[in-house]
């Protein structure tokens, strides 16, 4: 399976409203920043996903539990070359919270050595 296919089998995720923080400092002291487009958890509906760059042949996303969100910036949306819109985002998280970076790859032998040595 192809990153790309992976990446849309996942549901487009609705933003959710997130409270203006009053203070810029403290949430750039408190959290910190994931750009990229939103997605529905496949089965963790308390999660959400993050893919970095929808476009990237070296695709990778990150994983956060909505609690440990803190706000969520909307930035203009990328649109493709079919006119099909993606929406960007920014989430702030909070420092110390786990998350998960996932990046998919085909499995492939890159050893150098002859391949008939064995």
């Amino acid at each position: 399976m192809s990153n790309s296919r992976q990446i849309e089998g996942a549901e487009k995720f609705q933003i959710q409203a997130y409270k203006r923080p009053k203070d810029i400092r403290l949430l750039r002291e408190n959290n910190v920043s994931f750009t990229g487009t939103p997605q529905k958890h496949p089965y963790d509906s308390k999660k959400v996903i993050i893919v970095a760059d929808p476009y990237s042949t070296d695709n990778f996303y990150y994983e956060f539990s909505k609690d440990d969100i803190t706000f969520v910036e909307e930035l203009p949306n990328v649109v493709d070359s079919e006119g099909c819109a993606f929406t960007m985002v920014r989430v702030w998280v909070k420092k110390m919270s786990v998350g998960v970076k996932c990046a998919p790859f085909i499995v492939e032998d890159t050893r150098s050595y002859p391949k008939n040595a064995f």
